[in-house]
């Protein structure tokens, strides 16, 4: 497993479909995740810090994980298969540590709320994984590159083969 951080929010250049696009917290190798319209926003409110009169679902959860005195520890993307990334949130109560079958895009928008760590299963990684190789770190060269990238892929090109 690798930490990995949520290096932005995106839509591809065809279906218009959101990615959220992961990047290793220690290198250069970005991994592009396409989950659903309600996912992004959820994301993306509470990275731009945005609030809503009323809790959302995500919200939601994260307050009653907090009111049963139950923590998320991490997130993992644990596996790519048949063109669908899985993942798991570990949760502690009362001492032990559960693992709990999710969503990726549910997952993040948790990790983003209880600032737990996000990892990647280094085989999802080795898969899906886009690498930049540059020496110096330019944003702006990184996200046009991946831009570029997003205008010629879609989901099936990350089926396992």
């Amino acid at each position: 497993m690798r930490e990995m951080v949520i290096y932005g929010v995106s839509f591809d250049m065809v279906g218009k479909q959101p990615i959220v696009l992961l990047k290793t917290a220690d290198g250069n190798k970005f991994l592009p995740i396409w989950i659903g319209h309600p996912e992004a926003a959820a994301i993306l409110m509470k990275l731009q810090g945005a609030s809503t009169p009323r809790p959302m679902t995500h919200d939601l959860l994260t307050e009653l994980l907090t009111q049963f005195d139950a923590k998320v520890v991490k997130i993992a993307v644990t596996e790519l298969r048949d063109n669908t990334f899985y993942a798991q949130i570990t949760v502690a109560v009362n001492g032990d540590e559960i693992e709990i079958d999710s969503r990726p895009s549910d997952a993040l928008a948790l990790a983003v709320r209880s600032e737990a760590p996000i990892f990647a299963a280094d085989a999802v990684i080795e898969e899906s994984g886009v690498e930049f190789e540059h020496e110096d770190f330019d944003n702006e060269e990184i996200v046009d590159d991946f831009k570029k990238f997003l205008e010629d892929v879609s989901p099936e090109d990350f089926q396992e083969g």
